[in-house]
This record gives structure tokens, sequence and C-alpha cells, in this order.
């Protein structure tokens, strides 16, 4: 009898165990792909003409849409496709569409309507379908979703709630969530992205282009020289520009509040914050303790906001969207581990399951 006990529970829980490894050590997951098939990975292109990467296992039984991050690697990232293959040797055909705003580190709203589009072209290929955003493609991924009924289960990994407080944060490392105030690391680098998100905001096209080729000029090398490209900035460019190089809060906030009319806006309608209640069946949130991009506080904000579908996973080992060294904080990495592989479990055991299972993990 114990015997039996024993090999029911190895065989139920061992897909999950194994995604867990693999997710959290690449190095285990390099060991299992050579004992494991090949998914295979195929071309297409969507109706929008957004070229994507279908993933396809042998007996798909759901689907999963992956909306990839600011990363010029945009789909062809290393680690969402070795995720997108993970999920594929667990029985998910899997879709990664190329974002190209994404990938220039732009964030027009276009990259919703792509969404939406390729959640259309999966319903075509199966029943099931989740959708994960990462990053700051988590809002697009969120925005897109929240016109969806019937999604399996929707993720988000170190995304946003509201643009304003990731301005702020990126800008001065404050933020907060209720009563609880919080100072993190500013990543200097940080501030050059976040130009490049706000530049296609800008209602001057002349200024548009100018803050487009500071922010790269400053992405390529951060000690550029851009004075004189930032002295033919126009009001609406020298108020975004300004804002991209705050280091104290009131004047980010202040900055913020005196904007055009249209950005505020643009802020607004790219803040998925604004429908996070409309978003249907399960919605896990999972965030880096650490991040020094996005701040974990933004997934709570998302869960508060969202009712009692959301469940939070604050991951004390984890940064922006993966584990930080494994010789750092060593304690925390079981509570980690758990954490993930209760979320792995709930979702590999057929979406269902994603629905009815309880908070896996917590934190203020």
């Amino acid at each position: 009898m114990a015997v039996t006990v024993v090999v029911v529970v190895a065989v139920r829980f061992a897909s999950a165990a194994l995604f867990t490894a693999a997710l959290a050590m690449p190095a285990f997951d390099a060991w299992v792909a050579r004992w494991s098939p090949v998914p295979a990975r195929e071309e297409i292109s969507l109706a929008s003409s957004t070229p994507a990467d279908l993933y396809r296992p042998r007996h798909p039984r759901a689907a999963v849409l992956l909306v990839h991050g600011l990363s010029p690697a945009g789909r062809r990232h290393p680690e969402l496709v070795r995720l997108a293959r993970l999920f594929a040797r667990h029985g998910y055909l899997v879709m990664v569409p190329q974002f190209e705003g994404l990938a220039s580190f732009h964030l027009s709203g276009h990259e919703v309507e792509e969404t939406r589009k390729a959640i259309t072209r999966l319903r075509a290929e199966s029943h099931t379908v989740a959708v994960v955003g990462f990053s700051f493609g988590a809002g697009p991924a969120l925005l897109a979703a929240a016109d969806e009924s019937g999604l399996g289960w929707i993720g988000s990994f170190g995304g946003y709630a509201d643009l304003r407080n990731v301005i702020v944060f990126l800008t001065t490392g404050v933020h907060q969530f209720g009563s609880e105030r919080y100072r993190g690391h500013v990543e200097e680098y940080n501030r050059w992205k976040l130009l490049a998100l706000l530049a296609p905001l800008v209602d001057d096209a002349d200024d548009r282009e100018t803050l487009r080729r500071i922010a790269s000029r400053r992405l390529a090398n951060p000690f550029d020289d851009v004075h004189a490209l930032a002295a033919d900035l126009g009001p609406a460019g020298r108020a975004v520009m300004e804002l991209s190089e705050s280091r104290r809060e009131e004047q980010t906030r202040r900055l913020l509040a005196h904007l055009s009319p249209a950005t505020r806006d643009a802020l607004d309608r790219l803040s998925p914050v604004t429908v996070a209640s409309r978003l249907h069946g399960r919605l896990w949130l999972v965030h880096g303790a650490a991040d020094d991009s996005i701040p974990f506080t933004e997934s709570l904000r998302l869960a508060a906001a969202s009712g009692a579908g959301a469940r939070v996973i604050i991951l004390d080992s984890f940064h922006h969207t993966g584990p930080q060294a494994p010789w750092r904080m060593l304690l925390r990495r079981a509570s980690d581990a758990r954490a993930l592989f209760l979320l792995v479990d709930a979702i590999l055991h057929e979406p269902r399951a994603a629905r009815d299972a309880s908070s896996v993990a917590t934190r203020p």
C-alpha cells in the first residue's frame, strides 16, 4: 500500500518537479533537454504581418502565448526560447510573437492589438489558451487579455500596474503599496530605457525623433555626450528628458503632472491597472523582490485591483525576470522553489486546476 502511494505521488508531481527544476536551474534544463525530443519550431505570420514562432509538441493539450519585454532579441531571447521549449515539452502549444516596438524599447499601444490577434490565432489551434507577459510586455498582455473571455489562465512575470509608479521607481528608487514605503536601487542604465519608452508618447514629431536618437546613443554608450542633441528639444521633449534624468521623488511627480495631456492619456491607456477588474479566470502575478526595473509592489497593486481571482508570488531570490546568482540568499531559495513548484503544478494539471488553486505565496 505504501509503495502504491509513493508511486502515485511520484507520478502526480513528477512533471511539475521537472518543470520547476528546469525553470530555476538552466544547467538542469540543458541536461533534461538531452533526453527529451526537441519541440518543432515553425515560423508563422499573424494577421497583422507580425512574425511569430510556434513551438508544437507532439500531442498538445493546451496553448500559451508568451509576450516578451523590452529586448532587442525579442522572441529569440535565449531565456524566452528556453521557456517556450520547456512549456512545449510539457504539452503546451507555444506562440511567441515578435513585437518590434518592444524590441526597440518602445511601448505605443500597437502591441495590444497584435496580442489580441495572436490570441485569436491560438484559439483556432486549441480550446484552452493562456497568456503570459514578461516585464513591460506584461502590460500589453494584460490589456489584451481583459477583452477576452474563457482564457485558461493569465500570467504576469515582473509586470507593472501603473506606468507612473514605474517612472517614479526608475528615477528615484521609491515605490510603495498601501502604507508600506520602500526605496530600491536605481540602475542608471534604466533611465535610457525609460527615455526610449517615453519618446513615442511625445506630441511633437521632431522631439520624438531627437529623444529616440538620444536614447539610442545612451543605450549603446551610457557616457555618450548628447548635450548638442538635447539643446534642440522643444518644450515637450525637454519635459520628458528632464523626467528621465530626475533623481528626486517630488521633482519626478511634478514633471509627470506637467506632461502634455496626450502623453498623460497614453500613460493611462498603457497601464493595465485600469482594466485589471475585467481580467477573467485565474491571474498569476510573479515578481522578483530584487527587481531593479519594475518594483514588486506593482504586482501587489495589480492583485488588489483584480480581486479574488489573482494570486501573487514574490520570489526573494529573483531579480527582474530570473534567479539571482546561486550563492545569494540560499535560505530563501527553498521557499521560492516551493512557491514555483505549486504554481507550475497548478498550471500543468490543466487550467481548471489553476482556477481552483489557493494562494501560493504572498508577501507585502
